[in-house]
């Protein structure tokens, strides 16, 4: 077909890097370990499992284009109004509903340097700008942010914590942030990491959402409830952005077996506290161990670590990647969040901890 009669897409989408995952294959092993995405260590809650398994017979069916009972269940574990809570298919597509809903055209959208790279490309996609805010010590800057919000401004986007960084804003300075915006500006406070935090100055959003009108808080199954396979996401919002986000979302967006495994998930209480458990004693255990070889590390409050390799080629992260790919072990580049120096490298078993300590220990010594 002629280009010049093939159809054009709308003016910026082809401007649009698409997003890239973390690595999960190495040609020639069949089972490497898996660091690169943020996934959970531990596996799923066994009764998530066990739902999950128990719909096979029933994908014929449609599901509850409400997520009614899902809904209930987020509410009694959270005690949370579940007439305010919108699921999605992962929290991806709440931040695209937000965008869709919120953004447009001749509008802007703010983000930290380094956060999510959704909220750029989701931004680019309904045609609004997104403005990158530079960060201080990898950390969100709330005076930067307020500082670039305009009148063309529609939708501020804080990860807390952030991924890729691990850093977080606290409740103080969150709530700063929230009171230096003008009311029309959505802030979207993306919490994907909330139940791994135990800092005592931490508040995944709820506060704020109870008392203002555009305040959103955003979380997900993917993390500690080990379900990312199935994309499963919520929203907590005020009712009128709960009312706009059911007018857009599609009448069925999430399966029905991911509902019943995010009901049995999120009410097994055990599974959630065992998974946080591990993380408390494998995060710090990881993290001074690659502070003993010399790597520069920002303290990380999530379920990964961010180690800064240094500028020489023979001991940089894009050599430290191969290196430990050579040995079966996935890390995350991430030059496309603008840290081209350093790798993400997600909390796993005890086993995969010792395994990644000891190959960057050799990788450092040669």
């Amino acid at each position: 077909m002629d280009a010049k009669t093939a159809p054009e897409p709308r003016p910026g989408i082809l401007d649009i890097a698409p997003y890239v995952g973390g690595e999960s294959k190495i040609a020639g092993i069949e089972r490497p370990i898996r660091l690169a995405s943020n996934e959970s260590a531990l596996g799923p809650s066994a009764k998530a499992v066990a739902a999950y398994r128990a719909l096979a017979g029933e994908i014929h069916r449609y599901p509850d284009g409400s997520s009614l009972e899902l809904r209930h269940a987020l509410g009694r574990v959270h005690r949370l109004d579940p007439e305010r809570i919108v699921c999605g298919a992962g929290s991806d597509e709440l931040i695209g509903l937000l965008l869709r809903a919120y953004a447009g055209p001749g509008t802007e959208v703010i983000y930290s340097r380094h956060g999510f790279l959704m909220y750029a490309i989701g931004a680019k996609s309904v045609g609004a700008t997104p403005v990158a805010v530079p960060e201080r010590a990898l950390t969100a800057d709330v005076d930067a942010l307020l500082a670039h919000v305009t009148e063309r401004t529609r939708i501020v986007f804080i990860a807390n914590p952030n991924n890729p960084t691990g850093t977080y804003l606290s409740e103080r300075d969150l709530a700063r942030l929230h009171a230096g915006l003008p009311p029309h500006v959505v802030l979207a406070i993306d919490a994907a990491y909330a139940e791994f935090v135990n800092r005592n100055d931490y508040e995944p959003g709820v506060k704020l959402v109870d008392r203002a009108e555009n305040a959103v808080m955003l979380r997900t199954f993917s993390k500690i409830y080990a379900l990312a396979g199935l994309r499963l996401g919520w929203a907590y919002c005020p009712p009128a952005i709960a009312d706009v986000l059911n007018r857009v979302r599609g009448p069925f967006n999430v399966s029905a077996p991911a509902l019943a495994a995010g009901v049995a998930a999120v009410e097994d209480t055990e599974a959630v506290a065992g998974a946080r458990a591990h993380n408390d004693r494998w995060l710090p255990w990881l993290s001074e161990r690659l502070a003993r070889l010399g790597l520069e590390l920002t303290p990380s409050v999530g379920n990964f670590v961010l180690p800064r390799f240094p500028d020489d080629p023979r001991r940089n992260a894009d050599a430290a990647f191969a290196f430990l790919q050579e040995r079966g072990i996935l890390t995350r580049k991430v030059a496309a969040y603008g840290l081209p120096q350093c790798l993400r490298i997600t909390i796993g078993t005890g086993t995969e901890m010792e395994a990644v300590a000891a190959a960057l220990a050799e990788f450092m010594a040669t």
